[in-house]
């Protein structure tokens, strides 16, 4: 665990962006089927509530801490994580890589078309990435059946899964030993960015670690789900660093 901070029941990686993106190629290397998850303060509380779920992100290879917030519960557990490691920073990262190296990469959710069309941006960004297949967030159990079939038909390097949270962790974990991937990695709506469906904060509220309240001025409706943090911040002050 010296390379870990066990907040609130979930053991996070003391990664920057670089260094996961790093390691995330690595497994490309190497045998079997890894996944990478992103928590932030939201989820950590989810997992905190729910153990099934805290299980669940436990049990990946490598957790990067995605919130600002996470950041500061490591600095309260004395056990300070250098940088938030966003999911969609390190994907970014692992695209520049994956460049290099001419691998292949297949595009898993969001709307209809959206998939398609960061794979369009993708291609223009890293030419010599493969984008092996894409495929929308919105399926039956047919078409989940088709989905896993079109994927192992073209064993792709690394799977994005942007289904949202905790929908896209949970159907990695269920579907781990059926996929024949090197990687998959849960990226919420990292898609929508790509593609320009979604914008993320100016520069400015990046490096003031604000990105949460200019999501907020965009969306109030996330104002329900803003309340986990504080509620977050208190728990890790008065539980500490372990589950109940």
């Amino acid at each position: 665990m010296e390379n870990k901070v066990e907040i609130l029941g979930v053991n996070i990686d003391k990664l920057t962006v670089k260094s996961a993106s790093e390691k995330i190629y690595s497994f490309l290397e190497s045998g079997g089927c890894h996944y990478v998850f992103t928590p932030n303060s939201e989820m950590i509380m989810t997992a905190y509530r729910d153990k099934n779920f805290r299980e669940i992100l436990n049990s990946a290879d490598i957790l990067t801490a995605d919130g600002i917030g996470v950041v500061y519960a490591s600095k309260i557990l004395k056990n300070p994580l250098t940088e938030r490691a966003a999911g969609y920073d390190t994907a970014m990262e692992l695209l520049k890589k994956m460049d290099e190296g001419k691998k292949s990469l297949y595009l898993f959710g969001s709307k209809p078309g959206v998939a398609e069309r960061a794979s369009e941006k993708i291609k223009k960004m890293h030419p010599n990435i493969i984008i092996s297949g894409c495929a929308d967030g919105y399926f039956n159990d047919d078409k989940e059946k088709e989905i896993i079939a079109d994927i192992n038909s073209k064993k792709p390097d690394v799977l994005f899964v942007c289904l949202g949270v905790p929908k896209q962790e949970k159907w990695i974990y269920e579907h781990k030993n059926d996929l024949e991937v090197k990687v998959m990695m849960g990226l919420g709506g990292s898609l929508d960015v790509i593609a320009g469906e979604a914008k993320r904060a100016p520069e400015i509220f990046q490096k003031l670690n604000m990105e949460w309240f200019y999501r907020l001025c965009k969306e109030p409706w996330r104002i329900g789900r803003m309340m986990d943090l504080p509620k977050f911040a208190m728990t890790v002050i008065l539980k500490g660093k372990r589950a109940k």
